[in-house]
């Protein structure tokens, strides 16, 4: 596996390295040692899935605070995506920074978000799927979300989105006492 380091601390994108012949290919997506040796978490508590009918789905943004803040491991695996994450972890030299990445069926790609990121996606074409491993498990509670379009972020979707639950349509405007843990 390939790991590449973004702008934000601890967000990677990592590629396959696949092996081909006339059978087609073969490729590690997570091996614990080499995860282990970039510093990264390698228990994971679910997997999940994320199917989406349409193009402009747009999912998130969400992050869970501790103890079930989530490291998450994003690919998709049927179509393809445009995957976001924003860093809202305090005291981060890249608080309110967002990072985005293509995952798509063709370049296999997978996307490491480390605690305190929220993350969100919206599909470039009909019938995407998402998988993603999990550290922790969903907590309603402790879950927080950004508005995809909230202005103090300004993150810059590929398109403007067709399909939006009102949860996510209608999370507020960034706000410390509601956005951070106390």
């Amino acid at each position: 596996m390939i790991f590449t380091k973004t702008p934000i601390e601890g967000l990677f994108i990592i590629d396959i390295e696949p092996r081909g012949d006339d059978r087609g290919l073969f490729a590690r997506t997570f091996c614990e040692k080499e995860f282990g040796a970039q510093g990264l978490k390698t228990h994971f508590t679910q997997n999940n899935t994320s199917f989406n009918v349409h193009k402009g789905t747009l999912r998130g943004l969400h992050y869970q605070f501790a103890p079930s803040a989530e490291v998450k491991v994003v690919r998709a695996v049927r179509g393809s995506l445009w995957d976001v994450a924003l860093d809202m972890r305090p005291g981060s030299p890249t608080f309110g920074q967002w990072f985005g990445v293509e995952l798509s069926q063709e370049n296999r790609r997978a996307f490491y978000l480390p605690e305190g990121m929220a993350h969100g996606f919206i599909t470039l074409e009909d019938a995407t799927e998402a998988a993603y491993m999990a550290s922790a498990a969903y907590a309603p509670d402790l879950e927080r979300g950004v508005r995809w379009n909230d202005p103090r972020f300004k993150i810059e979707w590929p398109l403007q989105p067709h399909t939006i639950s009102e949860k996510d349509a209608a999370w507020r405007d960034f706000d410390p006492s509601w956005h951070l843990p106390q």
